[in-house]
C-alpha cells in the first residue's frame, strides 16, 4: 500500500442550532495498522444520512459522536490490509468506517459484497435505504393492494424506494416533498399517483385532494407539521410507520409531538410504530433478493446523488438537511479500481 496519509473529518464542536461547516475540521494523520482480527478499509463511497445530524446531538441507537472524534458514517470500501482475518486484500466491504480515507474495523463488523453494478447500490437500494423501505413498508405498514400509502420526504433516499414498493404492491401512492421539481420526479419517473409540496400555503387542502379517500398507511420520515396533517387524514385502523423526523434534527429546540396524539390514535384506532432496520438483520438476504429482482425487471428505479471529495462531506450533509438532494446522497472519497464494464 503506497498511501501513508489518512485524511479524516472530525467533529469540532457539538452544534447547538443549525449545522454549519464550522462544526467540523479536517485532520491528516498516518494510515492506521490493523490489529489482530481487523481489516484496514480504504473508503470509496461514504453514506450521508439524516441520522448523522441526530448522532451529533445525543445518544440515539448509538453513542453520540463527540468533539474530537471522527464523524461516524457507513462506507463502501476496499480491504487494503488485514491481520489474521482471512479476508482477501481487494475485497469490497460495507462497514461503519466514518468520515475518513482509511479506517480499521473488526472483520466481524464488515459485510463483504460482490461489487456487481454500481457500488452506490450497496449504500442505497441494497443498503440501509432499501432495507428500511422494504421492512418498514411491508412488516410495519402492512399495506393491502388498493390502499392509499402516503410517504413524506418522498424524493429522498428511503421515501423514493418506499413509494415505488407500494406502487409495485398495487397501492395508490402519494408523495410529499418540498418542491415542484421533486414532485415531477415522483410522478414522471417513479410512478407515484400524486405528489404535493409541504411548503405550499394550501398544503392541508392539497393533501385532502390528493387523498380523497383518506390514508391507510403513512410512512413518516419527517415528523413536524406533515405528521400533524397526515394524522388528520388517516383512515380508521390506519398504520403510521415512524422512520425518522428530519424536520426536527437540525435545531436545538425540536418542536413538541403531534397535537393529534393520543386523541386521533384512540378514536381512529391507529397504530404508530417505530422502525430500526437493524432489527431485521437475519432477513437482509430476503429483502436484497426481492429488491434486486424488481430492479432487474425495471419496476424499481434507483436514485442517488454523488458529491465528490471527502472534504465536501460537511457541505453534503448540510445540503441534504436543507432538502437539496434527490435520492440517496453519497460522497465519493476515492476510486473504486474495479474493471470497466462494457
Amino acid at each position: 500500500m503506497a498511501e501513508t496519509t489518512n485524511r479524516r473529518i472530525l467533529v469540532a464542536a457539538t452544534p447547538e442550532g443549525p449545522l454549519a461547516e464550522k462544526h467540523f475540521r479536517i485532520e491528516d494523520g498516518a494510515v492506521p495498522e490493523p490489529g489482530e482480527g481487523e481489516v484496514l478499509v480504504r473508503t470509496v463511497l461514504l453514506s450521508i444520512d439524516p441520522a448523522n445530524r441526530a448522532w451529533l446531538q445525543g445518544r440515539t441507537y448509538r453513542d453520540q459522536v463527540l468533539p474530537g472524534e471522527v464523524m461516524a458514517g457507513l462506507v463502501v470500501g476496499e480491504v487494503a490490509a488485514e491481520n489474521g482475518t482471512g479476508v482477501p486484500i481487494g475485497t469490497y466491504v460495507v462497514g461503519d468506517g466514518g468520515w475518513a480515507e482509511y479506517s480499521v474495523l473488526p472483520a466481524g463488523r464488515v459485510r463483504q459484497i460482490e461489487p456487481a453494478g454500481d457500488l452506490a447500490y450497496h449504500l442505497g437500494v441494497f443498503g440501509p435505504t432499501g432495507l428500511t423501505a422494504y421492512f418498514g413498508l411491508f412488516d410495519v405498514g402492512r399495506p393491502a393492494a388498493g390502499e392509499t400509502v402516503l410517504v413524506s420526504a418522498a424524493a429522498g433516499a428511503t421515501g423514493s424506494v418506499v413509494g415505488q414498493l407500494a406502487r409495485i404492491h398495487g397501492c395508490r401512492v402519494v408523495g410529499v416533498t418540498g418542491s415542484a421539481a421533486k414532485n415531477q420526479v415522483l410522478t414522471t419517473r417513479l410512478g407515484f399517483d400524486a405528489a404535493i409540496d409541504h411548503r405550499s400555503p394550501t398544503f392541508a387542502d392539497d393533501l385532502r385532494h390528493a387523498c380523497p379517500n383518506g390514508v391507510d398507511v403513512y410512512f413518516d420520515n419527517v415528523g413536524g407539521h406533515v405528521l400533524d396533517s397526515a394524522l388528520r387524514r388517516m383512515n380508521t385502523h390506519g398504520r403510521i410507520v415512524c422512520c425518522g423526523a428530519v424536520s426536527q434534527y437540525d435545531t436545538g429546540t425540536p418542536a413538541p409531538g403531534p397535537a393529534g396524539v393520543p386523541g386521533l390514535v384512540v378514536t381512529k384506532r391507529l397504530r404508530m410504530e417505530g422502525l430500526l432496520v437493524f432489527d431485521y438483520t437475519q432477513r437482509f438476504g430476503e429483502a436484497v433478493a426481492a429488491l434486486a429482482g424488481w430492479l432487474r425487471a425495471g419496476e424499481l428505479v434507483e436514485l442517488h446523488d454523488i458529491v465528490e471529495g471527502l472534504a465536501n462531506a460537511p457541505r453534503a450533509l448540510i445540503g441534504m438537511l436543507a432538502g437539496e438532494n434527490v435520492g440517496k446522497r453519497i460522497v465519493r472519497v476515492g476510486p473504486d479500481r474495479l474493471p470497466a464494464t462494457a
